[in-house]
């Protein structure tokens, strides 16, 4: 037998059903509803005020869709094998971004496992999925789950989750689950009908916000840290992701996040190996990075779209939008070092100045920084990777300054061998619901400039088939020496300390506009990149003695220069003995 609780306030009379019979729940204190129903495989129905039966809002499985009855799931049956894996930790590490729908043709766990030989062979340490939690639907990117504590059936439900984190542990890689706490999505939300989980008086971008701070609130957030908890535990999962934590409105003297942030510490302690908690913020706010010992929130490391907006401006040129601050290598040269473009500064896409410095006392390792992500390719209005624009010379400088950073890189999948498939939005919504995504999101568009004859349909099968991996193009030849080069610059990373090192404050970056060229520097290893059309010589403050890798044969190095092929860049090893403590500007 199984003992069900479920949490409803809201109606007078709660019942299970399950094969068509109908059983009355007891009522306890505080809302909450009990009853003994079959062991695992049982599916069941709530039934509320007499009315159509619901799904359990913590159900761990919903074999039919998410408006289907629950399961029964017993955890603790699983077979695995990771007893000894103690844990990755995030600092040194290199991420691996994937949605598990589009990682290969099948689009489940399993056909995922086929692949993660590829990732280790890569040197990645961390692989983060986007949210496998139930949402609408056959496929969708996730980011619209109502069934919090259910894994996605056609991924493969529960066990097909764990065996995918067990294969990871077996080799070595670490698990990120991305989890979605802001927002429901607009199909199958009947959290409203049993509490008052969503509240009227804050309001996101998706409507009503979830309710943290407001009657009721107690067991809304009890909800949230719960599951992030089973994630962690049941799944093995070794730490979270957590979307657009700016759409959280808390306005309690203690955050939901720093709440978070005690429970995941003391679980983490219990499990013996580290658990971290990494944050998507739109705030450029470092308290959210910040210990809690030093007033912040405590959390791990937070997402540095400034990063990203930096690389992205420079070497495509593109100036529109949010990009219009970013372009330029004075820009990068300052992300690189501080992290954030807009500490402060006045932000011209907001019309008002926007975030706050980084301490210098923050490591690089908080912030995780990418070339690409699942965001920034998939709110282009045709999904284009950032490959299909790039030259090759080019796009290799952009994954040279990620991955030599003092942050944590991470990439998103299939950027290592530059794939050339888009990643598009796509859903499976029926009916009125799903004209309304598709009118919706050409309209989106349209009203920036774009022909909406261009906006992919999300509805259209052959959209989400598009934005599939093809893991053919590995056999090409431009695809196969990106890949090296990608594989190098981690192993590089890896092989010298100077690289994996986080203190912010020894990253000496030096650069020319106007004959665009750019040097990072790390202890006595300059990452020297040339961005312009031609071959030039690039100075270099100290003396080359070695070059570790380079993305083009011919390059010459000398006394105070490195000269290089255009569209190229060479990490080299300069002389011991050289100062490292050189400002960072304009040569």
């Amino acid at each position: 037998m199984t003992s069900l609780r479920v949490w409803a306030p809201h109606p007078s009379n709660v019942e299970v059903e399950i094969e068509g019979a109908r059983t009355a729940m007891t009522r306890q204190d505080g809302g909450w509803w009990t009853a003994e129903i079959g062991g695992p495989g049982t599916d069941y129905a709530l039934v509320l005020d007499g009315g159509a039966p619901r799904p359990d809002p913590r159900s761990a499985w919903q074999p039919h869709g998410v408006h289907g009855p629950s399961r029964v799931v017993d955890h603790g049956a699983f077979p695995w094998t990771d007893a000894d894996w103690r844990g990755v930790p995030l600092a040194g590490g290199v991420i691996y971004e994937l949605h598990v729908g589009t990682f290969t043709p099948a689009g489940t766990f399993d056909a995922a496992v086929e692949r993660l030989d590829h990732l280790v062979d890569l040197g990645v340490s961390a692989v983060e999925l986007l949210p496998c939690n139930a949402f609408a639907g056959r496929w969708g990117w996730g980011y619209d789950g109502v069934a919090w504590f259910a894994v996605h059936d056609p991924y493969g439900g529960p066990d097909g989750m764990k065996r995918f984190v067990d294969a990871c542990h077996a080799r070595g890689l670490g698990v990120v689950m991305d989890v979605v706490y802001n927002h429901l999505g607009p199909a199958g939300n009947y959290l409203p009908e049993f509490g008052p989980y969503l509240t009227e008086a804050h309001t996101t971008p998706w409507g009503p916000a979830v309710n943290l701070d407001r009657p009721g609130s107690d067991e809304v957030r009890r909800f949230v840290l719960d599951n992030a908890a089973m994630w962690l535990r049941d799944y093995h999962c070794d730490g979270l992701r957590i979307d657009a934590v700016h759409a959280l409105v808390d306005e309690r003297a203690t955050h939901l996040l720093e709440e978070l942030a005690v429970e995941v510490e003391a679980l983490g302690a219990q499990l013996r190996k580290p658990l971290f908690l990494i944050a998507e913020s739109d705030l450029n706010d470092p308290r959210t990075v910040t210990s809690r010992e030093a007033g912040g929130l405590g959390l791990d490391a937070q997402w540095a779209d400034d990063v990203h907006h930096a690389l992205h401006a420079t070497l495509t040129g593109e100036t529109s939008g949010y990009y219009g601050d970013f372009a330029g290598l004075d820009v990068v040269a300052k992300v690189l070092r501080e992290v954030f473009l807009h500490d402060g500064a006045w932000s011209s896409f907001r019309e008002r100045r926007h975030g706050r410095p980084v301490p210098s006392t923050l490591p690089g390792h908080r912030f995780v920084v990418y070339l690409q992500d699942h965001d920034q390719v998939g709110n282009r209005a045709t999904g284009d990777r950032i490959s299909a624009t790039l030259s090759d010379g080019l796009l290799k400088i952009g994954a040279a300054l990620v991955l030599t950073s003092p942050f944590t890189p991470m990439l998103w999948m299939g950027e290592e061998w530059a794939a050339r498939t888009p990643w598009q939005f796509f859903s499976d919504h029926e009916g009125e619901l799903g004209e309304a995504v598709r009118k919706g999101r050409r309209a989106e568009f349209a009203s920036h400039g774009w022909d909406t004859d261009d906006v992919p349909d999300p509805q259209d099968e052959g959209t989400v088939r598009a934005s599939t991996l093809d893991w053919s193009e590995l056999d090409d030849e431009r695809s196969s020496g990106h890949l090296a080069w990608v594989r190098g610059l981690i192993a590089l990373r890896r092989a010298r300390p100077e690289l994996s090192d986080g203190r912010r404050d020894r990253v000496e970056v030096t650069y020319d506009d106007g004959g665009s060229w750019l040097v990072v520097r790390r202890g006595v290893v300059a990452v020297v990149c040339n961005l312009s059309g031609d071959r030039q010589a690039v100075p270099v403050q100290g003396s080359p003695k070695a070059a570790l890798l380079t993305s083009r044969p011919g390059f010459v190095y000398s006394e105070g220069s490195v000269e290089l092929a255009a569209e190229s860049v060479v990490v080299v090893e300069l002389s011991a003995g050289e100062s490292t403590r050189q400002a960072s500007g304009q040569a």
